[in-house]
């Protein structure tokens, strides 16, 4: 079960922040929903937000304003954390575009990363975490998100397209082994 860590009143519904006990990451990991006012009456839409690199759980449901339109539409929004935090990874914290903030929405296959970087696993995780605890309807289930977050949007939608019945991505990543940065 998820552990709520605060909440407050946002457009006649509720912003929510959770943390749980990974089994995909193997540590704490961090959440943020938003549910409308219409989500104690029915299972209502929901929709994931993958962000981009040095963001976390918090930035869109803070900057984007995303609330207004969830709230006149009847639509849940989650928002996960975009790595792990608490992996002590060596390296993990030297530079914005890898590691801490820049998970990638994939899963790590050489160590010392594979053992906590799983975030695609992750977001299978917090995808039945979701169904399971909140009123979200489980064929009305979308993914979108920003540069590393639309690339993980895209990969996962491509990966797993009996999960998500939308998916859009806004400025992604389309390349990262193409460019400096994602060849770490």
């Amino acid at each position: 079960m998820p552990q709520l860590l605060n909440e407050h009143a946002c457009f006649g519904g509720v912003q929510r922040f959770y943390q749980h006990d990974s089994a995909a990451i193997g540590l704490p990991m961090k959440f943020s929903v938003y549910l409308p006012p219409a989500a104690g009456e029915k299972k209502l839409p929901v929709l994931f937000y993958l962000a981009g690199l040095t963001c976390t759980e918090e930035t869109f449901m803070i900057k984007a304003g995303a609330q207004r339109i969830a709230s006149e539409l009847g639509v849940i929004l989650v928002a996960p954390d975009t790595s792990p935090r608490g992996a002590n990874v060596p390296g993990e914290s030297d530079s914005w575009d890898f590691g801490l903030g820049a998970g990638f929405y994939l899963d790590a296959t050489q160590e010392p990363w594979a053992r906590h970087y799983r975030m695609e696993s992750y977001l299978l995780e917090l995808r039945a975490l979701v169904l399971d605890t909140l009123p979200a309807d489980p064929q009305r289930v979308g993914i979108f998100g920003h540069s590393m977050g639309g690339h993980g949007a895209l990969t996962m939608a491509l990966r797993h397209p009996a999960l998500f019945r939308s998916v859009s991505a806004f400025a992604p990543i389309a390349a990262p082994g193409r460019c400096p940065w994602g060849k770490k």
